[in-house]
């Protein structure tokens, strides 16, 4: 359902686009790669670049960053083709310092912290905090896999993570019924195994590796 019809006529000034991709590597590790880019619908000055024009990007920024299956940073690449000051390119090696660090609870302000305001750039801080749920969609087939070989009576770690796997849900009731929480749970608990029968059900088929232990999950 699109957005209702503007209610008085208007006049578009600005454009900013945000395109992300999630990669699964050959050597084991994944690819999340982010890109912002500005524009407006007219010309202005800069003291930079002189006259930019409609159109033109005003920022062009992108990000890559390499995660493995625990969410753990391996290594991050910051671009800026495109900026309104020269010196806009100094931050990218800065953000190498977020290697090590986990996407979790917490992210941005871990980002925060080994960056720094002064030390970052808001554009390309703002796209790692979106990243992250990238991330989260991109590895979800290898979640689903773990949730499917969690220990018996362990509860799924998606459960309770947004309003559609809320514990009282259709999905968990019918994913994950021995951690169903609604007013028919006794029943549904008496007559259902508590496993999900096909944890991958509707995502890409993945070839099997050795699961993991999730940490914290």
């Amino acid at each position: 359902m699109p957005l209702s019809p503007p209610p008085v006529e208007r006049t578009k000034l600005h454009n900013r686009t945000y395109d992300f991709q999630g990669y699964q590597r050959s050597d084991g590790l994944w690819d999340i790669e982010g890109r912002i880019v500005d524009t407006k619908t007219y010309a202005f000055d800069n003291d930079y670049r002189g006259e930019i024009r409609p159109g033109e990007a005003l920022h062009d920024m992108s990000i890559r960053l390499t995660i493995d299956e625990d969410f753990v940073v391996h290594d991050i690449e910051a671009v800026t083709d495109d900026s309104p000051f020269a010196i806009c390119t100094a931050v990218a090696p800065n953000f190498k310092r977020i290697i090590g660090c986990q996407i979790k609870a917490g992210w941005r302000q871990q980002v925060r912290k080994q960056i720094g305001a002064a030390e970052g750039c808001t554009h390309l801080i703002e796209m790692l905090g979106a990243m992250a749920t990238v991330a989260f969609q991109t590895l979800y087939p290898v979640r689903a896999r773990r949730a499917n070989a969690r220990k018996p009576g362990e509860k799924p770690g998606l459960i309770d993570t947004c309003y559609a796997f809320r514990s009282d849900g259709d999905i968990v009731k019918k994913s994950w019924p021995a951690f169903y929480t609604g007013p028919d749970a006794p029943a549904v608990a008496s007559s259902e195994s508590g496993q999900r029968v096909d944890a991958n059900d509707g995502f890409v088929d993945m070839k099997e590796e050795p699961v993991k232990q999730e940490p914290g999950e």
